[in-house]
């Protein structure tokens, strides 16, 4: 016996029904709108900035796309108190590169009252607190101690205690972390062919001073290894053939003239990275170095009791390609990058002036904490 439903049940299941085929295809058509609005904005993004995604050589974060909020900062200005060793060029262009809001970088000390940051390298300045600004200084103003030497050949600390806010050096734990050098991974790992060598180890060295450990290390190492030594003094190095030069041989000593945390130069960076030659350093502990490098991108001397057990080292390797080839390896997925520029520091502070939230501090014993 079949069962049977009144009409009026069916009517209704059918309304039902109905009601719900609707409120099924409300959503679907919402979700392909929601769908299509974001399409166009992500594509409005790439178009405006195609570069958005991508991060910038020079900062430690990618820089930020077009799509960000559109309202902008406003813009910093910032006096160079002086040219770095009175070296003058153009002043930078940040925003031109690498796509956040320019800075407005200006040498006229008439506008100090104004500057929303005064920066200060160290050597131009130290002689005396007299070559410091002078005159009232607006509450809102910061100033930044740039420099790039290390404590040994930086003089007269003492003079910048309680006056800055903001440090800008090669060490990490500062306020503006601007190294030499730093390895970028790239977009797509790439074959190694070691650049052809016919000669074996080589040095530049500007600042001979006996008394320095690097010196006292070298004179025992040359009695067991050949080393061709560039610089004042010595062989010389024409700034046009320098990498052509420096990449013929096989090692670089990268000496640091004292050994500081993350004192670690254009020595390594310039000299022996940028000129694909491997580098044998003499600086902080290796575990400082594997901070910024692979462990097999280098030869540390600590790994070695004596000079002389160095000097037999880099003879294997002179012999032994296929283990010679193995300090290149890391450049398949990595390259490095050198100093090229003040410009580079001063870019790298604009970005960080803009990145870290305004607030007013001071850096009250800078001369104990430099050291």
């Amino acid at each position: 016996m079949e069962a049977s439903w009144p009409e009026g049940s069916a009517k209704s299941k059918r309304q039902t029904r109905r009601a719900g085929c609707w409120k099924f295809l409300s959503l679907v058509l919402l979700q392909v709108l929601i769908s299509m609005m974001v399409v166009v904005y992500i594509r409005n993004c790439v178009k405006a900035d195609p570069s958005a995604s991508e991060p910038s050589p020079l900062l430690e974060q990618p820089r930020k796309g077009s799509c960000a909020p559109a309202r902008r900062p406003p813009e910093i200005t910032i006096l160079l108190w002086t040219w770095p060793f009175k070296k003058s060029s153009p002043l930078p262009k940040c925003g031109r590169v690498l796509g956040f809001p320019d800075c407005r970088f200006t040498l006229n000390r008439s506008w100090y009252p104004r500057a929303d940051v005064v920066i200060i390298h160290h050597r131009d300045v130290y002689h005396s607190p007299m070559l410091l600004p002078k005159g009232p200084r607006p509450p809102s103003q910061r100033w930044v101690w740039l420099n790039l030497e290390s404590p040994y050949n930086s003089y007269n600390l003492h003079f910048m205690d309680n006056l800055f806010n903001l440090t800008m050096t090669y060490r990490r734990d500062s306020d503006i972390f601007s190294p030499y050098g730093w390895l970028e991974v790239l977009q797509k790992p790439r074959q190694v062919i070691v650049p052809p060598k016919s000669k074996l180890v080589a040095w530049v060295i500007s600042n001979w001073k006996p008394n320095l450990r690097r010196t006292k290390y070298y004179q025992v190492l040359r009695q067991h290894v050949h080393v061709d030594v560039y610089g004042h003094g010595h062989m010389p190095l024409p700034k046009e053939q320098h990498y052509a030069t420096l990449s013929q041989y096989k090692f670089y000593l990268a000496f640091e003239n004292s050994i500081h945390e993350d004192y670690i130069t254009e020595k390594l960076w310039k000299n022996a990275l940028a000129a694909e030659t491997v580098p044998v350093v003499l600086g902080p502990p290796r575990s400082n170095y594997e901070r910024y490098l692979p462990p097999d991108a280098f030869i540390h001397v600590d790994d070695f009791p004596t000079p002389q057990q160095l000097a037999d080292f880099l003879h294997r390797l002179d012999r032994d390609p296929i283990q010679y080839q193995r300090y290149f390896q890391w450049r398949s997925q990595l390259k490095p990058f050198a100093f090229l520029s003040w410009h580079i520091h001063y870019c790298k502070a604009c970005w960080a002036l803009q990145s870290r939230p305004t607030q007013y501090q001071t850096v009250r014993k800078l001369s104990m904490w430099f050291r």
